[in-house]
């Protein structure tokens, strides 16, 4: 295997992360640029507050594509390349990397929440299930996105390791990996950790001014 090859899979992840499927579809929909409203966050809450639910689905879902694509496409045809589960790690944070901070859109990109769960969800299907499942379930019952978010993440290498006592064998760069993405997240997080914390942060389907994306 060309040693560069993990390399150019990362950059190439970086590369599609750095799609800001926000305003690419915002525009494409005669929408308002989300950087210049509400939380001026590219990402699909604050397309929601344009008053287009579709865009903002369709943004939410090409975001964790960006994250999932990526990591199956090295799953299913890395090992006869000699990619392995190093590079499965370069590949899901080059992607994540490239949706927080966009090549395309002056570095200025979103929270991550969608491409870290995609990413996640290619990494092993059941780790996205809970990971997502982690989300729903603090959503539902604190009604703040950006604490579900924030917990989703820091669960998920937790998860990951774990199963690593249930026959599961954990790899230690997707660990690595997935612990520098939830510090990322957390970090591209901090305003909204610091409403939470001061008791302003809005709650699910109230309007507001900022979450996670």
């Amino acid at each position: 295997m060309d040693t560069l090859t993990p390399f150019l899979a990362a950059i190439a992840a970086y590369l599609v992360g750095s799609l800001a499927f926000a305003v690419i579809v915002s525009r494409a929909m005669g929408l308002a640029d989300p950087r210049t409203f509400g939380s001026k966050n590219p990402g699909a809450t604050n397309v929601l507050r344009s008053g287009s639910k579709a865009a903002a689905i369709v943004t939410l879902l090409l975001d964790a594509m960006k994250g999932l694509v990526p990591v199956l496409l090295v799953r299913a045809h890395g090992p006869r390349w000699g990619l392995e589960d190093g590079t499965v790690a370069m590949v899901a944070l080059g992607a994540f990397l490239g949706h927080l901070y966009p090549v395309f859109f002056r570095f200025q990109g979103g929270k991550g929440v969608a491409t870290f769960l995609g990413a996640v969800f290619g990494i092993h299907w059941l780790l996205g299930v809970f990971t997502g499942l982690t989300w729903l379930v603090i959503a539902f019952f604190f009604r703040y996105s950006s604490l579900a978010s924030l917990v989703a993440a820091a669960f998920a290498p937790a998860y990951y390791l774990l199963a690593d006592r249930v026959g599961w064998y954990a790899e230690a760069p997707v660990a690595v990996a997935l612990f520098a993405m939830a510090a990322l997240l957390a970090w591209r997080h901090r305003e909204n950790i610091k409403r939470l914390l001061a008791g302003t942060e809005s709650r699910l389907g109230a309007k507001k001014t900022g979450s996670a994306g």
